[in-house]
């Protein structure tokens, strides 16, 4: 990955605060938990949220896909 960096991204993560990296980080996480979420409904329809998202608590939780 780091050979994907360009100067301007360096740059741009440089001039960034340790607050703001880890709300970038907090973003991060969240929207994969979103996503992951909106793909197990349209795998699985007839599941209830509550389904929904105790599998994507335990994919997170143990690294599973």
């Amino acid at each position: 990955m780091a050979s994907n960096l360009t100067p301007e991204y360096i740059a741009i993560l440089r001039s960034m605060t340790g607050a703001q990296k880890l709300s970038v980080a907090f973003q991060m996480y969240w929207g994969a938990r979103r996503l992951k979420a909106a793909r197990l409904r349209q795998q699985h329809p007839d599941w209830r949220e509550e389904q929904v998202q105790q599998r994507v608590k335990e994919i997170f939780m143990y690294a599973k896909m």
